[in-house]
């Protein structure tokens, strides 16, 4: 990529990854043309795509040479998170889960296609993201077949029961949705319960793109620490925004977790103590790449904004 501000940066990450969904999601006839209808409207309908972005300036800090075939390298692993991602939030919003009517300020899946075809669509993004990263060419390098092994491993366990699916059955049973079962939970919980369901992937995105880029063991392992430090810092500020920000602006419906009475850090610690507790894990992760010699590298700005996002 073009040595670029880190907001030329964010935007050119951004484009190469619709871009390339756009041409990787399936189509009729290979589908029936109602499912790739489907699935277009949730996957390609814009929003932040930090998570692949992150795939993308994790290969670029880690390069030692070509940063741009880094990017290259790290773009189809890129497009699995993206679609993984997705694919939790056609579920999280069906009305079985958090019952959401507004997602990328557009009609959510199930209330446009109902819940049967939402529910597939998940199920089929889900897939294809392993699908993306299973194309890797006979031809290829035994390395770059070794690395894309190692990334599947890592966005395979973020996206089950160790991880998303974890974290989310932590969520519907503290919110009450899970008949004969119920859970309170305090602040180490809440924190385990996020660490599962939105810092798992966030980690493993930023992981999967210092793998493919070939970083080394050390150089890996920070991503993974700065990661899990950014998304928690991602999580809080997401709680903030929805006490504070307005559907029109998040693209989302805002207040829907005091509504729904689910534990959030500003509940537990109010919005100016999480603002403070997410300025720390930012210092933390700035910390981590530090050490690792990483410290110049487009992760710190992606941190920095993170915790001056609005939406």
């Amino acid at each position: 990529m073009s040595d670029t501000g880190p907001t030329a940066f964010f935007e050119d990450a951004r484009r190469r990854v619709e871009d390339a969904l756009a041409r990787l999601v399936p189509t009729a006839p290979d589908c029936p043309p109602l499912l790739a209808e489907a699935m277009r409207y949730a996957l390609l309908a814009g929003g932040k795509r930090l998570r692949p972005v992150l795939t993308l300036a994790a290969a670029e800090a880690v390069a030692t040479h070509d940063r741009e075939a880094a990017v290259t390298l790290a773009l189809p692993a890129a497009c699995a998170v993206e679609c993984l991602h997705t694919y939790s939030l056609v579920h999280d919003d069906l009305p079985a889960m958090d019952d959401d009517a507004l997602r990328r300020g557009r009609p959510t899946l199930h209330v446009v296609h109902g819940d049967g075809l939402a529910i597939l669509v998940g199920d089929a993004l889900q897939a294809e993201a392993f699908a993306l990263l299973a194309r890797v060419p006979a031809s290829a390098p035994v390395d770059i077949q070794r690395r894309t092994l190692q990334v599947v491993a890592r966005l395979a366990t973020a996206a089950g029961a160790h991880g998303m699916v974890g974290g989310q059955t932590t969520d519907l049973t503290a919110a009450g949705k899970v008949p004969g079962h119920t859970l309170i939970l305090d602040a180490d919980a809440l924190q385990r319960m996020h660490q599962g369901k939105t810092g798992a992937l966030i980690r493993a995105a930023a992981s999967a793109g210092a793998i493919m880029a070939g970083g080394s063991p050390t150089q890996i392992d920070a991503v993974d620490q700065w990661a899990a430090a950014v998304g928690l810092a991602f999580q809080i500020i997401d709680d903030i925004l929805d006490v504070e920000g307005s559907a029109e602006t998040l693209g989302k419906t805002a207040g829907k977790d005091a509504a729904q009475q689910k534990p959030t850090y500003p509940a537990l610690y109010g919005i100016d103590g999480s603002r403070h507790l997410a300025a720390e894990a930012i210092q933390r992760a700035d910390d981590v790449l530090a050490a690792a010699a990483l410290g110049n590298t487009r992760l710190v700005a992606i941190g920095r904004w993170v915790i001056a996002r609005d939406r």
